[in-house]
């Protein structure tokens, strides 16, 4: 891995070293797209709290929304998976 690819990648590690902001984007890539009022029930956190850890997930690059109406809807980023889920790939048997 390069210089960049990896200052590239770091923050996506930081995000979800957070419990509630793994939780959130486990939950939004279980589905093509989530509405935030779907998340918050299951958190004991009021609705501010949820949006920053949102906020810093959108920042880091691993989902993306869109505000519809009232609500704010979240869909994952399928490039971000990619990059995490090719490096932790354990390497081939041989």
């Amino acid at each position: 891995m390069d210089e960049a690819a990896a200052a590239r990648i770091a923050p996506m590690f930081k995000a979800l070293g957070d419990p509630v902001r793994l939780r959130l984007a486990a939950m939004i890539a279980a589905q093509a797209e989530t509405c935030v009022c779907d998340l918050t029930p299951h958190f004991a956190l009021s609705g501010p709290t949820i949006s920053h850890h949102l906020k810093i997930l959108r920042e880091a690059g691993l989902v993306d929304c869109e505000r519809r109406g009232t609500w704010v809807h979240y869909w994952i980023q399928p490039a971000a998976l990619q990059s995490l889920s090719t490096l932790l790939q354990a390497p081939a048997q041989r």
